[in-house]
């Protein structure tokens, strides 16, 4: 059955849009090398965190069909590549899926269809990874025979004011009739969509916006330790600091930064040399992002050397001591884990001889080094039995006050917890 699109991964990018896209009346076909979750969608059952059954009913019901048989994705009028994207060794984004996704759709595209990338990449990446796989896979050529461009993802996974329909869709083409035919496709699910020069400026807006959180993120952890070692109230000089109506945003420092959203070097993309395409010209490296970058993987050590502090300032040694983490997700009200500072916390605290402890609404069990963690049953005894209790995550269910009373020790390393009653990062 002809589709008019077609959304290669099925994961954390593809999902809400094919969502979005059912909603708005759009027929989806959505291609999964995942055979569980293929099968787990086309039953009615979720298999993304912040998706209920009657979700993935009402998206079935819609018309969407999941499958992991490539010949559907030649009956499809666009197809939209959101195959994860993680860092390699050498802190470059692997493109890895998308590569294999790439050839996958080449083999099956036809003529005037119209592809688009929103996998997380360089600036470059379209244009110099993915149009030679395709044209080579197709034997027809980007920008003449089809149409190719890039729209950065812009996914806040719980937030449920901004979607995938009222956030702006920033989109840039090979060519301006690319750019044109991918505005078509994309103003039919979004209120708003922003054209970008071409496919290099659309993915240097993902880049801009992810580095952004990270900077800030990570001069926010610098002020907290700052802060800390002078003896100043951290949370108070952001409470009073958000107050100036312009030239400031408020970050708040916390363990580490987790999510999906990767900070990018473009020195090092997976797809080309550190010499830029333009003869003559080398690309100048975001020294500010790889500082912020260790400053922020730098937190989960800290965090440890703060526990451990704590503890010595009442007689007790890390070695030993009972120590309960409450919530391992990397953000608040979700159950994802994708980049959360805790395990590395938890891994560095086991090495020292803590008897670990976890617990969390969302996480029915956690595995560090191999290894299952012991989950709380009940929150209020652990924390009262527990030589040192440290909120990592702040969910909603949490009655932190409640929890300051019957916690020996508390660090409280989100600024949740009421100045006075517990240790603050």
């Amino acid at each position: 059955m002809p589709s008019d699109l077609a959304v290669i991964g099925l994961g954390h990018f593809g999902l809400p849009l094919a969502q979005a896209a059912t909603s708005a009346g759009i027929g989806v076909f959505g291609y999964d090398t995942d055979q569980a979750t293929v099968d787990g969608l086309n039953a009615g059952r979720p298999t993304l965190e912040g998706f209920s059954a009657s979700d993935v009913r009402r998206m079935v019901a819609g018309g969407f069909r999941a499958s992991g048989d490539p010949a559907g994705l030649g009956r499809a009028r666009t197809a939209v590549i959101c195959a994860p994207t993680t860092l390699g060794e050498d802190r470059s984004p692997d493109l890895t899926a998308v590569g294999d996704a790439a050839r996958t759709l080449a083999a099956q595209l036809r003529p005037h269809s119209t592809v688009i990338l929103e996998s997380p990449a360089c600036p470059g990446t379209t244009e110099e990874f993915l149009r030679p796989i395709l044209e080579e896979g197709s034997g027809m050529r980007a920008g003449r025979d089809f149409h190719l461009a890039y729209s950065p993802t812009r996914l806040d996974p719980g937030n449920r004011v901004y979607t995938v329909a009222n956030t702006p869709k920033v989109i840039g083409g090979l060519t301006p009739a690319c750019t044109e035919a991918a505005a078509a496709f994309y103003s039919r699910i979004c209120e708003r969509v922003v054209r970008t020069r071409g496919t290099r400026e659309a993915e240097a807006v993902k880049l801009m916006e992810t580095n952004y959180r990270h900077v800030n993120i990570a001069l926010a952890n610098e002020m907290a330790v700052f802060c800390h070692d002078a003896g100043i109230d951290l949370w108070d000089v952001i409470r009073c600091a958000e107050t100036k109506p312009f030239g400031f945003q408020a970050f708040r420092p916390g363990p580490g930064v987790g999510g999906h959203s990767i900070p990018v070097d473009p020195n090092r993309p997976p797809h080309q040399s550190r010499q830029s395409t333009a003869p003559g010209r080398q690309l100048r490296p975001l020294r500010l992002v790889e500082l912020a970058r260790e400053v922020n993987e730098g937190m989960p050590r800290y965090v440890v050397q703060r526990c451990a502090a704590l503890l010595n300032e009442h007689g007790k040694s890390v070695r030993g001591a009972r120590v309960l983490l409450l919530g391992v997700t990397y953000k608040a009200d979700l159950g994802d884990q994708e980049g959360a500072p805790a395990r590395e916390i938890g891994a560095r605290l086991l090495e020292l001889g803590a008897a670990l402890s976890y617990h969390d609404p969302y996480v029915p069990e956690w595995r560090i080094c191999g290894r299952t963690v012991e989950r709380a049953d009940s929150l209020w005894e652990a924390a009262a039995d527990a030589d040192l209790t440290v909120l990592l995550q702040h969910h909603r269910t949490y009655d932190l006050q409640g929890l300051a009373v019957k916690a020996q020790l508390l660090l409280d390393t989100r600024g949740a917890v009421p100045a006075g009653v517990a240790a603050r990062l």
